[in-house]
């Protein structure tokens, strides 16, 4: 639709809603948001200081998991304060340069996060399928080179959301119903044509997520497939057990990823409580799975 008389370029602020629908509840909800977000940090610190101290940690699984536990960290710390905020204190207002900040941020660590699970399943693969040239393959080097592919991948794919949104007219209605800004979230908030935005925003989900998903996918075929050969019983319990906290993070992050990507834009229906709910899964539980990867 075209822009109004009282569109507003440049919002001073949106509101933040919080959980539609749970008003009256939403002060008892926090607290278990709160427990899941102190032992998710808690567990992550743990994890970063122990590969940081323990040398024999210095293999590519481990320095993936390094990789992925500042990722979780990043990811939920620019959303669980300000949640707590908004349900305990009824903080509602961000700031508009902040809202984009928190998108930028949640989505391009969204990116990385996929790409790193896909450079983990890689790294599965090389271990299970060519175990004698694992460390020749996969050295240091390859490792912090992988990473730097996965976190420039984002921050290409993502900065356009942030640029293409800024420099679009608003309508007077500056209510997100929910508890933090996101592209979908943001961008129905704007008064005028946003098909280019949409059509974007699909481009790089599908292709960020089904690339990953795709090179994911055919890693554990292959490990599948090498695994089912391998002569002993015990060896193959062995090496399914080196991926299963692997897969068991890969659903955590995917199911309410893509449940969230799909409601936003196709599921009108789903409750708005029901939407957020596994948004805040999606952000919170990831973390929680990553111990299982540091004992296995």
């Amino acid at each position: 639709m075209p822009p109004s008389r009282n569109t507003s370029s440049h919002p001073a602020f949106f509101i933040l809603l919080g959980i539609p629908g749970l008003e009256n509840t939403q002060f008892w909800i926090a607290f278990p948001f709160c427990v899941m977000y102190v032992v998710a940090i808690v567990g992550i610190i743990t994890i970063l200081h122990i590969i940081q101290t323990d040398h024999n940690l210095y293999e590519p699984m481990y320095l993936f998991l390094g990789m992925l536990a500042i990722t979780d960290l990043v990811l939920s710390s620019s959303t669980q304060p300000k949640m707590l905020a908004i349900l305990w204190f009824h903080v509602h207002e961000i700031e508009y340069h902040a809202c984009l900040i928190q998108m930028f941020f949640i989505h391009t660590f969204s990116s990385v996060e996929s790409g790193v699970l896909m450079a983990m399943a890689l790294d599965r693969y090389v271990a299970i399928c060519f175990p004698l040239r694992h460390s020749s393959i996969l050295t240091t080097s390859v490792v912090v080179k992988l990473g730097a592919v996965v976190m420039v991948r984002g921050l290409l794919w993502v900065s356009p959301f942030c640029f293409m949104i800024s420099r679009m007219p608003f309508c007077p209605n500056m209510v997100i119903p929910q508890s933090y800004c996101e592209h979908m979230a943001v961008l129905k908030l704007v008064c005028a044509d946003t098909r280019i935005n949409r059509g974007y925003g699909l481009f790089v989900v599908f292709f960020v997520v089904g690339f990953d998903m795709m090179v994911i996918g055919i890693s554990y075929v292959m490990i599948l497939r090498a695994v089912l050969q391998l002569p002993s019983g015990e060896a193959r319990f062995k090496a399914f057990g080196t991926c299963a906290s692997h897969i068991c993070v890969i659903l955590a992050l995917y199911i309410p990823a893509l449940f969230t990507f799909l409601t936003h834009r196709f599921g009108h229906q789903v409750p708005q409580m029901v939407h957020i709910m596994f948004a805040n899964v999606y952000l919170l539980v990831p973390p929680h799975a990553q111990p299982h990867h540091l004992w296995s």
